[in-house]
């Protein structure tokens, strides 16, 4: 075969699979959308002490949801998620990152006075019927996570990959992640006690340099398990068992959790950390992200 006709075949081939990125991406996200609709106003219709674990769970499964009937759509298989277990350090590095992050945040406010520790739940925390509680909570956590991880990082991360180099994907698969919270943030009670500006702008930059963290792990460990774990064990510590710790103060809610300022500045430094290794991202070209 000449040399330009099997160019021109790899170049066919590659703008035929840059195609089916695109569309395999853009139906996902229409069905996303569409999906979590009924469940957004759902939450936006309750009380806040009405939207139960059950609602939140639902909603969260809607990407999962989404990005199977993406793949038989397209594939008429469940291929490409990401369900091997891959290493184990992949998990140990999703589990504890949230849990010292956490600490650090949370610590920080402890000694500073800005959010006391609570004493009182101390005798809980040490007792041996804490075990089945915080590991329970943890796999609670992570299966809810796991909806939405097979949704962005099981099934858009890597079509997205297919187009577009490790910085660009975070990008995009961060902007989409955002948008599809921004109603729960507008219009139901998922949000910071200070001005809803202030929430939307602190939880954009949350989970736009997120993405890059959890993009590099799922494309470098070739698992979807690690996400899953790192988003279930960042719900948890960080909305569940350090705040459990902590007494509530107008500052502290200003500093912690989702919607304080602390997240997204240790995310930005986070992002960056992961970014300089993005040339352990496999099927990256160096030049696309020298671009």
């Amino acid at each position: 075969m000449p040399a330009h006709a099997s160019t021109q075949n790899t170049d066919l081939e590659n703008s035929k699979e840059h195609s089916e990125a695109i569309s395999i991406s853009v139906t996902f996200v229409v069905l996303c959308f569409l999906l979590s609709t009924p469940f957004w106003y759902l939450r936006a219709q309750l009380p806040p002490e009405s939207n139960t674990l059950l609602i939140a769970f639902a909603t969260m499964w809607c990407p999962a949801l989404a990005a199977i009937l993406s793949r038989l759509i397209y594939g008429r298989n469940l291929r490409g998620f990401g369900f091997t277990l891959g290493r184990a350090r992949w998990l140990v590095l999703a589990l504890l990152l949230p849990a010292l992050g956490g600490l650090v945040m949370y610590g920080s406010a402890w000694l500073l006075d800005i959010a006391p520790f609570n004493e009182s739940k101390l005798p809980k925390l040490f007792a041996l019927s804490f075990i089945p509680l915080l590991f329970g909570g943890l796999a609670f956590s992570s299966l809810s996570a796991l909806g939405e991880e097979l949704g962005w990082r099981g099934l858009l991360v890597p079509e997205l990959s297919r187009r577009m180099g490790y910085t660009k994907l975070s990008l995009v698969s961060g902007i989409i992640w955002t948008a599809w919270h921004l109603p729960l943030i507008l219009f139901s009670s998922y949000h910071g006690s200070g001005p809803l500006w202030i929430s939307v702008a602190v939880f954009t930059v949350l989970i736009l340099t997120a993405s890059f963290a959890y993009s590099w792990l799922r494309l470098v460990s070739g698992s979807i398990w690690g996400c899953a774990l790192l988003h279930g064990s960042m719900n948890y510590f960080i909305l569940v068992l350090y705040p459990t710790l902590t007494i509530q103060t107008p500052e502290g809610d200003a500093m912690l959790g989702e919607f304080g300022w602390f997240v997204p500045i240790a995310n930005i430094v986070i992002a960056i950390v992961f970014w300089c290794y993005r040339n352990r991202v496999p099927c990256i070209a160096a030049d696309r992200e020298n671009a």
